[in-house]
């Protein structure tokens, strides 16, 4: 298969769908890290044509969603001050913080951007010396490489009025946690391809032998998703644990060695808390000391903010696959796109949001 569309035949798929059928023998939970999956899953609707036996649950595989309430609130404390131009990417303007996001800043005069780039952002710090610029960088390992090649040149440039607010997460230390946790439900993972595009999967290869788990990296199409859930249910009942590619066409086992070096150069592993989920040690990026200038949440010293979150969004539950949007009592009702809790219901990428637009909910 070479082209898109082909990834879409319904023909594969439902051929993939009987011997998903065929192959489960006994009740499996297999978790898709990636919102962008979660989205594809319910958009085609997937979840509906699996056998009973087999639960799909929805990881913290949306950046948005799993940027901790803090970091929202100094980006907001940022935007807010005089002579900044704020700048992130469009799903990020409406993730709510404790009391705003950053529409509402923009609406009341903060110079807030949306940009396609760091690139972008580094961009306007050329065209405008006299104000400081600043780039919300979250994610996982998938924007890292940009968003370090963004520093790096600024650095090259001897720009000082370009920074980052780094908030970057990792994928397998995210894993490890949910897999530890004594309400643990998963009992194999579908990986995001777009991030083992970037990473390959050897890091997944001791996660699956120290936690007897099947993780099959795996795309986004239906034929992907199908291809890899397949691999899993096999992986399991067989019983074996290990990591399965299904996205050949684009996944390496040791990823992309040129942008893994520029995120090593510019970044640094470090403890990072998760919305919802609290601090996973060994889950975040920061800026190493030598790009310390380029660093916001020194530059404007706003480390000390720490709001808590609101006790009615369950999202750390979702994030983690304890339970699914629609058993939040507030799904649909005082959490809805218009009125969002959380940025599970914010993010194009959210299980909530996904579940709301492909009515995933009682009526």
């Amino acid at each position: 298969m070479r082209f898109l569309q082909e990834y879409r035949d319904p023909a594969p798929c439902r051929a993939l769908l009987a011997r998903i059928a065929a192959a489960t023998t006994r009740p499996w939970t297999i978790m898709e890290i990636c919102g962008g999956q979660t989205h594809a899953i319910l958009r085609h609707g997937l979840d509906q044509l699996l056998p009973p036996a087999l639960t799909l649950v929805h990881g913290p595989g949306c950046p948005v969603c799993v940027t901790p309430l803090e970091m929202i609130d100094r980006a907001l404390a940022i935007a807010a001050r005089p002579g900044v131009i704020f700048t992130s990417f469009g799903d990020m303007l409406r993730v709510p913080g404790s009391r705003d996001d950053l529409m509402r800043v923009k609406s009341r005069g903060g110079d807030v951007r949306f940009v396609d780039s760091p690139l972008e952002a580094l961009q306007l710090a050329r065209r405008h010396p006299d104000r400081e610029v600043v780039f919300l960088a979250v994610g996982f390992e998938t924007t890292a490489p940009g968003n370090a090649m963004a520093v790096q040149q600024a650095a090259r440039e001897g720009l000082t009025n370009f920074s980052e607010l780094v908030s970057h997460v990792l994928v397998p230390p995210a894993m490890a946690a949910i897999l530890d946790s004594p309400a643990n439900r998963v009992q194999g993972f579908l990986a995001a391809g777009h991030v083992c595009a970037v990473m390959g999967w050897r890091e997944y290869e001791p996660l699956a032998a120290r936690f007897g788990v099947p993780i099959v990296p795996t795309g986004f199409e239906p034929v992907d998703l199908l291809q890899g859930i397949l691999s899993c249910v096999e992986m399991l009942e067989r019983g074996e644990a290990g990591v399965e590619n299904r996205y050949a066409r684009i996944v390496k086992r040791d990823g992309n060695p040129a942008a893994r070096a520029v995120v090593d150069e510019v970044f640094e592993v470090c403890d990072r808390p998760w919305r919802g989920i609290g601090v996973i040690p060994g889950s975040g990026l920061r800026l190493r000391a030598a790009y310390a200038a380029c660093d916001a949440e020194r530059r404007f010293d706003v480390g000390d903010i720490a709001p808590q979150e609101p006790r009615e969004c369950i999202s750390g539950e979702i994030l983690q696959g304890v339970k699914k949007p629609d058993q939040c009592a507030a799904f649909g009702k005082a959490c809805t796109p218009a009125t969002p809790l959380g940025a599970t219901m914010v993010s194009s990428e959210g299980a909530c949001a996904a579940y709301w637009k492909y009515h995933r909910r009682d009526p």
